[in-house]
């Protein structure tokens, strides 16, 4: 019985084969991205109940607006959902 003739790879298969040898990506996160991303919730949290419960009576707080102080507050929050995304 006669062999049949081996199929060339073609351009797109040979490009294929180079990209599956190559080494894993590590996908990991930083170990200090997670205890920063909670600080900064926590933070947030704490910023706004400050200035929820005491506001009038701290000497940087009564300073600012109520929009300010709620700004500043969920700005630090907003930063923990930041990095929240880059966490793995």
């Amino acid at each position: 019985m006669p062999i049949s003739k081996k199929r060339k790879k073609t351009a797109l298969a040979q490009i294929h084969d180079k990209q599956v040898s190559q080494e894993p990506v590590n996908l990991d996160s930083p170990r200090w991205l997670a205890p920063l991303m909670v600080a900064f919730f926590i933070i947030g949290l704490l910023y706004v109940i400050t200035f929820y419960l005491a506001g009038s009576t701290v000497p940087g707080m009564s300073s600012l607006s109520a929009a300010v102080n709620i700004g500043i507050g969920f700005s630090f929050i907003i930063v923990g959902f930041f990095l929240s995304t880059k966490w793995r």
